[in-house]
């Protein structure tokens, strides 16, 4: 009896360990999804129900923000004129998503409190889709992943590309 009894301990003692020690890589496989209907707040934020999205190693213009492009060219000489650069990414953003159904994979939380996701309609990021045409850059601080889509657009004067602008960082220090 006395066996038994120390048997049965050492098997729940066992069980407990191997609890223990798989339930933490289970839980850091978990995968965190939001999904829904999204509505944009500006070209690198967006809000499906009540979270609210910060997309991922993207930044776009802020909205007040302006850029300038060239307007006219005659000859050797160009006239550049200012354009919202940063109402023209959100519009393209409202464009591409809104209404539409997303699924976001968030990986953090900001100090915001936003969800900080790689957002996907119908398989295709949204974040790659935004630096693509130009309409956000890299943010590199936070992310390399998508630099070759910003050498892209910017090899092909996409977006905010096709003119000059300060980098979101940059204007949101001065402003």
């Amino acid at each position: 009896m006395f066996l038994n009894k120390i048997k049965i301990f050492l098997l729940i003692s066992i069980c407990l360990i191997f609890f223990f020690l798989t339930y933490n890589d289970v839980k850091s496989e978990e995968i965190n999804i939001i999904s829904g209907t999204a509505k944009v707040i500006d070209g690198d934020t967006i809000r499906i129900g009540k979270k609210k999205i910060r997309l991922f190693g993207i930044d776009a213009p802020e909205k007040e923000q302006q850029c300038k492009k060239v307007w006219l060219t005659i000859s050797f000489l160009s006239f550049n004129k200012d354009y919202p650069c940063g109402q023209v990414s959100t519009k393209k953003l409202e464009n591409k998503i809104n209404d539409k159904f997303l699924i976001c994979k968030w990986i953090n939380k900001d100090r915001y409190r936003r969800y900080i996701a790689e957002c996907f309609k119908n398989k295709r990021s949204i974040n790659s889709w935004m630096v693509e045409y130009g309409y956000a850059v890299a943010y590199r601080k936070y992310s390399k992943k998508y630099v070759s889509k910003e050498n892209f657009a910017k090899k092909e004067k996409r977006g905010l590309w096709s003119g000059s602008f300060e980098m979101p960082w940059d204007y949101r220090k001065k402003n």
